[in-house]
């Protein structure tokens, strides 16, 4: 049974829809600059995480919240398995459409709420979320979602932003994160709130241990996750239980 949202909810998901289209055409680069591309070994990480259930030519992956389709893209070049994409934005659905052909990659991106997937129940034996996770307007339900469609003993892997371990690290890069980053994603988006945002957003989101211990709530087992770049961000995983 998919989650009923609140009024509050939903104003919530408008407004980050609202904020991501238009920002589309900038995202790639900014991703890319911003994180001086540790993002893509991130994402590297996430792949190399799944390597059994992507050597499966029976098995079927869903990127969620998959954006302009970098996650999809190190996925489906690595995979036997059919790779799926879905997000609720449409340009960035078409930017990611764009890159995927160009490669000569096929990857079907359907948009889609993370918060009421258009998928069955358990129809995936892997899903992946990356940098979409703390934009969800509830991420309890979220996580619910992602689990009603994994098929029991599937796999969940969560790339997320999270709280950097080391303290003068961690003060250097909350410096980064909060007065730097905005202002330079401001001057080349044209959208200094969307940037403004991301801090915003990931000070909100539950710290490694919170997350797991949400995850495992939520239903699934032998949950666990591994720090990035210092906690920067973390990679969390867990099996769906029967």
């Amino acid at each position: 049974m998919q989650n009923q949202r609140t009024a509050s909810e939903i104003a919530h998901s408008n407004a980050v829809h609202e904020m991501f289209s238009g920002i589309a055409g900038k995202y790639d680069l900014l991703n890319h600059v911003l994180s001086v591309n540790i993002d893509k070994r991130w994402r590297r990480l996430v792949r190399e995480s799944l390597a059994d259930v992507l050597a499966d030519e029976n098995a079927v992956v869903l990127d969620v919240a998959c954006g302009t389709g970098d996650l999809s893209i190190e996925l489906k070049a690595h995979a036997k398995a059919r790779v799926v994409g879905t997000d609720f934005c449409r340009p960035m659905l078409t930017l990611a459409d764009e890159k995927t052909g160009k490669i000569g990659l096929s990857v079907p991106y359907i948009e889609g709420d993370a918060m009421q997937l258009s998928f069955a129940d358990e129809s995936f034996d892997a899903v992946t979320i990356a940098f979409g996770l703390r934009n969800l307007s509830n991420f309890q339900d979220g996580l619910a979602e992602l689990r009603r469609v994994l098929k029991p003993g599937g796999k969940l892997v969560v790339l997320e932003f999270s709280s950097p371990l080391v303290p003068g690290f961690k003060t250097l890069f909350n410096l980064y994160f909060t007065s730097i980053l905005p202002r330079i994603g401001g001057l080349v988006s044209g959208s200094r709130g969307a940037y403004e945002y991301l801090p915003d957003s990931v000070s909100k989101f539950p710290d490694q241990k919170n997350l797991a211990k949400m995850i495992t709530e939520t239903g699934f087992s032998d949950v666990k996750y591994k720090n990035l770049t210092g906690g920067i961000a973390a990679i969390h995983s867990g099996t769906r239980a029967a």
